[in-house]
């Protein structure tokens, strides 16, 4: 072997050492104590959103889309051809992401942000990417921040009726959702023209999230709920804590705002994993792995874009490690301990995926598969990403596990999921 796999193999830290199937095992073991009001890192949170619903002409909505970076809003509506058209599309960053904000300054932002919408419509469709536990009337508390978001003051806090207060318009409408939920819906609306077993919403981007289709009989921890019916559940899948985590995943998790929470999201998210492999990197160092081990102790937390335009060979990215690598030996061994890294992290998202698709119990003919919409330039721009994720996904899913699934990226889902999610709901 060589130094970089002997280094990843002596921290258990490559993809061999993840066993798909004892972490699909655990995964679905969560979901089904989340879903009976079991202790569990999975929320399973239930929206009270259907998949299902009749979509009417020129019934204009406001859609905003609160996600890890910015804050987009727009006015959405289907016209006469039923086609969706989206109009005055606004982006702003998202409050709490540079400073800490207060619970009064973090709702007025927003409110500024959407002036000029108030007019639009009555109804508007939030999708909102973060923890939060939706009630019966469709707005929702804050459980938890995640992905580095400043403003504790929120959590607790009913988003859509302090942001309704915030505008001065407590009579409008408001459906809010997670942005897998309006993926999720996103990607049928795409796709209505085909016949699906089931849809399933994955984001792989700052942060990582999973949404399904749940029948509501198997949804015992909620009472009042229509037996015969469904709705889609948010997986809050980043919580998941019976991974493989290593020593370095725990060091890299301990220099983050929120140590021991959403630790599956720290192992490959697009926020977190330029940080694990300059932990990585640095361990490395330590052990000797690199030929100057020194020029390795002041280096700065690298971004994920960083370490991805270094792996794809990208010059500009070469100048991100000044001083660092003084031989060209150093340069390979860092690019295949990133590598090793995207590797292990295809392996767990394809572990977290073919625990939702089995959950679904659907996509068992070609005739109709599961449809997921996944988003996130995580997913589809990491070096090599996409490709061994879906090798792994299908080496598992075959055999008594056999599934059929498509893959659709929709441009705008979460605005559109939002749009749609307001006006059939």
């Amino acid at each position: 072997m060589t130094k970089a796999k002997d280094f990843l193999k002596a921290h258990k830290m490559t993809a061999e050492d993840v066993n798909i199937k004892e972490v699909v095992s655990a995964f679905l073991a969560e979901m089904g104590k989340g879903l009976s009001g079991q202790e569990s890192s999975l929320l399973m949170l239930p929206t009270y959103i259907e998949a299902e619903g009749e979509v009417k002409a020129n019934d204009p909505v406001i859609a905003i889309d609160a996600g890890g970076t910015n804050f987009r809003a727009a006015k959405v509506y289907f016209d006469d051809n039923l086609k969706l058209v989206t109009e005055k599309v606004q982006k702003g960053k998202m409050p709490g992401v540079d400073e800490e904000l207060s619970k009064e300054a973090f709702f007025n932002t927003l409110a500024v942000y959407l002036q000029d919408y108030i007019n639009v419509s009555d109804k508007i469709g939030f999708c909102f990417s973060y923890a939060a536990e939706i009630f019966p009337n469709k707005d929702g508390k804050l459980l938890e921040w995640s992905k580095e978001i400043k403003a504790p003051q929120v959590v607790g806090q009913m988003i859509g009726k302090e942001l309704l207060k915030a505008m001065q318009t407590p009579g409008k409408q408001l459906v809010l959702m997670n942005d897998t939920v309006s993926t999720l819906l996103a990607g049928k609306a795409a796709r209505a023209v085909k016949s699906y077993d089931t849809y399933i919403g994955f984001i792989l981007g700052t942060g990582t999230n999973t949404s399904y289709i749940e029948a509501n009989r198997n949804i015992t921890k909620t009472e009042g709920l229509n037996m015969e019916g469904s709705q889609i559940i948010n997986i809050e899948s980043g919580a998941f804590t019976l991974a493989p985590r290593t020593d370095i995943d725990v060091a890299f998790d301990n220099t983050t705002k929120n140590p021991g929470r959403y630790a599956f999201e720290k192992m490959f998210a697009g926020g977190y994993f330029g940080g694990l492999c300059t932990v990585t990197l640095k361990t490395a160092a330590k052990e000797g792995v690199f030929a100057d081990p020194a020029a390795f102790e002041n280096l700065e937390e690298l971004s994920t874009e960083e370490v991805n335009k270094y792996v794809h060979g990208i010059e500009d990215a070469r100048n991100v490690l000044p001083g660092v690598f003084s031989r060209e030996s150093d340069k390979l061994i860092a690019a295949e301990i990133i590598d090793g890294l995207i590797e292990r992290a295809a392996k767990l998202v394809a572990a977290n995926l073919a625990s939702v698709i089995l959950k679904t119990g659907k996509g068992k003919t070609h005739e109709k598969p599961v449809l997921m919409t996944i988003e996130g330039t995580t997913f589809y721009k990491l070096h090599g990403f996409q490709v061994m994720f879906e090798n792994y996904l299908n080496e598992f899913l075959s055999g008594e596990n056999k599934r059929y699934y498509e893959i659709v990226e929709v441009e705008n889902s979460s605005l559109l999921g939002a749009a749609i999610a307001a006006i059939v709901n």
